[in-house]
C-alpha cells in the first residue's frame, strides 16, 4: 500500500533526478547530472524498500533527504540564489516532514 512517506520519497527522488538533468542541460554540469541522478536512484530504491515493508527504507530515505538538505543549504548560503537550492531545500523539508508523520 502506498502511504505518504513513500509518495514523498518518490516525489523528492524524481525532483532530484529532474533537477540533475536540468542542471546538465542548462549549464553542462556533469556533477549536477551525476549527483541528481544518483540521489534519485537511491531515493527510488528506498521508496521501493518502504513499499515492501523494509524498515531500513524509511531510515535510508530520511538520511538521504537530510544530507541533500545540508548540501542545498550550503549552496544557498554560498550563492545566495534561491533557484535551485532554495526550492530543493523547501521540497526537502516538506518531504522530510512527511517521513516523520
Amino acid at each position: 500500500m502506498m502511504n505518504l512517506a513513500i509518495l514523498a520519497t518518490i516525489a523528492y527522488g524524481l525532483l532530484s533526478g529532474f533537477g540533475g538533468i536540468w542542471g546538465y542541460i542548462k549549464s553542462q554540469s556533469k556533477p549536477s547530472l551525476i549527483a541528481g541522478c544518483s540521489s534519485a536512484i537511491a531515493l527510488l530504491i528506498a521508496a521501493g524498500m518502504q513499499w515492501q515493508n523494509y524498515d531500513i527504507g524509511l531510515l535510508l530515505s530520511k538520511i538521504i533527504i537530510l544530507l541533500l538538505m545540508v548540501v542545498f543549504t550550503i549552496r544557498l548560503v554560498k550563492t545566495g540564489k534561491f533557484m535551485p537550492s532554495g526550492v530543493m531545500l523547501i521540497a526537502g523539508a516538506i518531504s522530510l516532514s512527511c517521513l516523520f508523520a
